[in-house]
């Protein structure tokens, strides 16, 4: 991997991902991670990479490794209500920017996954296409906002038995179509969402409910 803090000035750099953008069911999920430069050699040798190139296993591992290194770290959300109300898109912004100014040290400077600027943040940043392989603490933000975000979905899991979310994690497969499809949509699915466009099932509304992860 590529280290691009390692080139910039600023010594605290955050880099920020998200996870969840394309599902049709659920949260989209940020996280913010300011790691020391003299720990990339480290974080490296420890695995850290792109969260989609590591098995579920390997990214629980390294979530409190992650945590133990980082200078600080947070995760930001963006609920459903605020996805259909938005768009995705913006929504997804919105979650960056709560991840980074919820962080315990502002940094200097945030190296941001993906082609778009985060609106109205007042701290310097970088867009980086591919950031996951090009920045290690953005490769660490990919592993916790995954990590986070597979939580929640496994938990809403147990609610919603019909619609495979401990495979699917919220994504459109096949079987979770066929279950729209049967049974309807749940409070937590994304009705902006074409798939979704079909009326609500009669499942509880667990809009407002909390989980302690």
């Amino acid at each position: 991997m590529t280290n691009y803090e390692l080139s910039q000035k600023e010594d605290m750099i955050a880099g920020v991902d998200e996870v969840g953008r394309g599902a049709l069911f659920g949260i989209v999920v940020a996280a913010a991670v300011i790691l020391p430069k003299t720990a990339a050699i480290d974080c490296q040798n420890l695995g850290i990479k792109d969260s989609k190139k590591l098995s579920a296993r390997s990214r629980e591992l390294l979530v409190p490794q992650i945590h133990q290194i980082a200078i600080a770290h947070n995760i930001g959300v963006a609920s459903v209500a605020e996805i259909d109300e938005l768009n995705i898109l913006q929504a997804t912004l919105l979650a960056m920017h709560r991840a980074i100014t919820g962080l315990s040290v502002l940094p200097e400077l945030c190296l941001v996954d993906g082609n778009k600027p985060i609106p109205n943040l007042d701290i310097p940043q970088q867009t980086l296409v591919k950031g996951e392989d090009l920045s290690i603490s953005i490769a660490a933000a990919s592993i916790l906002a995954k990590v986070w975000r597979d939580r929640i979905i496994s938990e809403l899991a147990n609610l919603y038995p019909d619609y495979h979310l401990a495979k699917n994690k919220g994504y459109g497969t096949a079987a979770h179509l066929l279950a729209i499809e049967k049974y309807g949509i749940t409070p937590e699915h994304r009705q902006s969402f074409s798939p979704c466009k079909i009326g609500y099932a009669r499942s509880p509304n667990l809009s407002t409910h909390r989980f302690a992860i």
